[in-house]
């Protein structure tokens, strides 16, 4: 008998999951009909306690214990998230022509699309499905992730609702909370939240099968996280490292800090996020992206499948068996002013006989966001990114320099065409390296809808 597919098990898995509150609805309805007078309501509308896919979530962080709407029954809700590109991008290297670099020119990338169902199953608790129908990385049709949100609980008491009143709690596969960026990353179709093309060099990204407690109250909050630690499920037995240890360990991850509106037109938020994963199964924190770079081709060998090398333009540190992350972050904006910083470090190795000691990467990131008018539907952008890290048979630290101008413009709150000039050089490269004395630079245009 032919086994199913990993792709194919995590789908089953996922529905068998969703399945049980749908068989307990059944089960209302059923004892409805036996009783008319416990006549079970369902509806479509959104969920509380949610980001919305379009203009209203940008700048929004964790979900707010304040949004709530009246239960009456249960809801459903479908949103989607559609991408198209026109890239006109140039590279080059030192090697002059020794070693061909991908041959492009001005054209339509693949467009991209994710479709996304919102359950409210009852007071205060959420399920939320997330999928991309078509990326760069995966064309196919594929599950991001699950999870289901506590906002209340099903207990009665004092005791139950003023804990609730200031906790969350979130269990399933899902993006972690590592930091701020991934706030405002694209991700697939989902690009409304970017006011750039791409992300940050270093993409702090990754999905998990875990759960996140938080803590909220009077703008100030604390959130623990324990994930398996890896994309996939990891029930494999683990490969022996350089080490002589086949030992995996959960992930840990904390994070803290503020977010208050100062006056009508100021608010600021700062915070602060650690991760640590001492002995990983597969830790892709930083290549959890199963989307892809916005940058197609560029520092891609000739004849490249753009499929398989789908992190273009981007670096990973390759902190793959254990890794130790900090992420600092400060947001502030002053009615159309926006300013955002990243400050990140992290240490890791892939302890391997390739790459047997622990070695150190740094970023940083600021983004200046300018929108204009009452109702900010145009804005104006610039991106400064920085990356600096060690690498396995290096001396000096390999560096990555990114300048992005950027402006956008939403034709309703819904949709949005935005564009970007971006230059980024590579320094540090050994001479024969394909990113020796590598740079690229050009433009690209987006449009994207989000619901």
């Amino acid at each position: 008998m032919k086994l199913l597919s990993s792709r194919r098990v995590k789908i089953i898995a996922i529905a068998a999951l969703l399945s049980a509150p749908i068989i307990s609805f059944g089960q209302d309805t059923q004892e409805a009909i036996k009783e008319p007078s416990k006549e079970v309501k369902e509806f479509y509308g959104r969920p509380s306690n949610w980001r919305p896919y379009d203009k209203r979530g940008i700048n929004m962080f964790e979900t707010s214990k304040e949004d709530s709407i009246a239960f009456e029954g249960p809801r459903v809700r479908f949103g989607a998230g559609f991408t198209q590109q026109y890239q006109n991008l140039d590279h080059e290297n030192a090697s002059k022509g020794e070693i061909p670099l991908y041959e492009m020119g001005p054209g339509f990338n693949l467009a991209q699309a994710n479709l996304n169902i919102d359950f409210q199953l009852a007071d205060g608790i959420r399920v939320s499905l997330e999928n991309y129908m078509s990326s760069r990385h995966h064309n196919e049709f594929w599950v991001k992730g699950g999870y289901i949100q506590f906002d209340k609980l099903p207990f009665k008491g004092k005791f139950w609702n003023d804990l609730m009143d200031i906790t969350t709690i979130k269990i399933g596969h899902f993006e972690i909370n590592y930091g701020d960026q991934h706030f405002r990353r694209t991700d697939g179709g989902n690009a409304i939240y970017n006011p750039f093309i791409e992300n940050l060099i270093v993409d702090a990204f990754s999905t998990e099968i875990g759960a996140e407690v938080y803590l909220k109250k009077n703008g100030w909050f604390g959130m623990v996280g324990v994930t398996n630690g890896t994309i996939n499920s990891s029930i494999n037995k683990q490969a022996t490292d350089i080490d002589d240890n086949s030992k995996k360990f959960p992930a840990l991850f904390l994070k803290g800090g503020f977010d208050k509106q100062v006056t009508e037109d100021f608010r600021l938020r700062g915070s602060g996020s650690y991760y640590v994963n001492n002995r990983s199964q597969r830790n892709v924190l930083y290549a959890g992206d199963r989307t892809g770079s916005n940058y197609w081709a560029v520092m891609e060998a000739k004849g490249a499948d753009l499929k398989a090398k789908f992190s273009s333009g981007r670096f990973a540190p390759g902190f793959t068996r254990n890794v130790r992350a900090i992420m600092l972050n400060g947001f502030g904006k002053y009615k159309g002013l926006e300013l955002f910083g990243t400050y990140e470090t992290a240490k890791g190795n892939a302890a391997t006989a390739a790459d047997p000691d622990k070695r150190k990467m740094n970023q940083t990131a600021l983004d200046v966001i300018y929108r204009i008018g009452k109702s900010e539907n145009v804005f104006l952008g610039a991106r400064f990114n920085n990356v600096s890290s060690e690498l396995p048979g290096y001396d000096d630290n390999v560096k990555i320099n990114r300048t992005a101008f950027g402006g956008g413009w939403f034709l309703t709150k819904n949709i949005l065409l935005k564009g970007e000039i971006v230059n980024q050089k590579y320094k540090g490269w050994k001479e024969g390296d394909i990113l020796d004395g590598g740079k690229f630079n050009g433009y690209v245009i987006e449009a994207v809808i989000g619901f």
